[in-house]
């Protein structure tokens, strides 16, 4: 049998796409293939759960404009299927007069982006979280929290009562693309599958820049994985926020900065930071991948990306070994924490398209070939943003299927 559409990738994007493409075309075969054992076992089942309001993100990208929609899209599907979630707000506290500064520019962009945030001078601040200090911060309304793999879960069992196939435990090892359909091998356990599909959609994370290789399409980058480690607080300090606590981020960094985060489960946590990683998959303490670290230190772009970021990922490795480091970061605006209300949590990866030339993708990236759509880059808010993404992935293959 041969397939309309074959999605490769069950996080919450490729799923999003696949539930979205089967209630698009009600009459269509659709297969997603996702190579662990369950749903939403990276970046979507390691994220701190964040719906955001779209405050950071540059005007007119594809960033601005998905998590714009993605907010409400997700809030609905949350209220329709019943999964709950807080709009408890987000604060991006300014601590000196250079980030009051960065955070009139940011308001600014906010304004931009039509984002509905109200200034906050450092009384103001203090009568909405007393546990926090800062001269001025910006409050974001919108923003809220919810357990994204919840969502991926509902999502799938949407897809499937519409009529899609979905296989775990399928792992792709082989891709062919051929002028009348591509032809995909999998390993399952012991065994080797062999499907074939009138149009493949890659929404793989982590290994985005394997599926096009397998293809021989030609692209400009390679995923870079950084850590993003996390510690949680101990469970007395679960009431010592009411809203989402962020720094005012540096513009010259990539990342937003060590956030304080209420979670759906009640708790609070720490993080995270943005160490480099030697392991696309290693969320272990330490980790270490011989054929992940060959193909970085193969790639030039790597090199210019280590050069370029070189001062921040030293500071970034110290916090990562040294831990009142990190718990300065955060004593920054919360003073009172010590290192001991500092509790293990597991830690995240960041599929980080980086590009030859030494850049760091900002936005949204995709690249395609005459029967294939690959996401190449889908980091924060990928998960706020998968509703509309995964719309916008069905566009795409209307319009390319429409191409003769």
């Amino acid at each position: 049998m041969i397939y309309d559409y074959i999605i490769i990738g069950g996080g919450i994007i490729g799923i999003s796409t696949a539930w979205q493409l089967q209630k698009k075309f009600p009459d269509k075969k659709i297969l997603l293939l996702e190579k662990e054992s369950d749903y939403s076992k990276h970046q979507t089942g390691h994220n701190s759960g964040v719906v955001h309001a779209g405050v950071y993100y540059a005007p007119g990208s594809l960033k601005a404009k998905f998590c714009k929609r993605g907010v409400a899209a997700t809030t609905e599907f949350c209220d329709r299927h019943k999964i709950p979630y807080q709009r408890c707000g987000k604060l991006l506290v300014a601590t000196n007069s250079t980030e009051v500064e960065r955070m009139q520019v940011l308001y600014q962009r906010c304004q931009q982006n039509q984002i509905a945030v109200e200034l906050l001078d450092a009384q103001q601040l203090k009568q909405r979280e007393p546990n926090i200090t800062g001269v001025g911060a910006i409050f974001v309304k919108e923003t809220a929290i919810v357990d994204y793999r919840q969502i991926s879960t509902v999502m799938a069992e949407c897809f499937s009562q519409l009529g899609g196939e979905a296989r775990l435990g399928h792992r792709v090892v082989a891709a062919k693309e051929r002028s009348d359909q591509v032809d995909v091998e999998v390993r399952h356990g012991a065994q080797r599958l062999n499907f074939s599909t009138r149009f493949l959609i890659s929404c793989s994370g982590l290994m985005a820049d394997r599926i096009t290789k397998m293809l021989g399409i030609k692209t400009d980058f390679q995923i870079i994985p950084f850590r993003g480690e996390y510690y949680r607080l101990a469970a007395k300090h679960n009431n010592i926020v009411k809203h989402l606590i962020y720094p005012i981020p540096d513009p010259e960094l990539p990342f937003l900065g060590v956030h304080l985060t209420r979670m759906i489960d009640g708790s609070v946590t720490v993080g995270p930071n943005a160490v480099q990683g030697w392991k696309r998959e290693g969320y272990a303490r330490f980790n270490f991948s011989a054929t992940d670290v060959w193909q970085m230190l193969c790639f030039s772009g790597f090199w210019r990306v280590l050069k370029n970021n070189f001062k921040t990922g030293l500071i970034e490795t110290k916090n990562s070994l040294y831990k009142p480091g990190y718990l300065k970061l955060v004593q920054k605006y919360c003073p009172q924490l010590l290192s001991a209300d500092l509790t293990p949590y597991p830690a995240g990866i960041r599929a980080q398209a980086g590009m030859r030339d030494g850049s760091l993708v900002h936005d949204f990236l995709f690249a395609n070939s005459a029967r294939s759509l690959h996401v190449c880059n889908a980091p924060s808010p990928a998960a706020t943003s998968a509703i509309p993404i995964g719309e916008y992935i069905c566009e795409k293959v209307v319009q390319a299927q429409a191409v003769p």
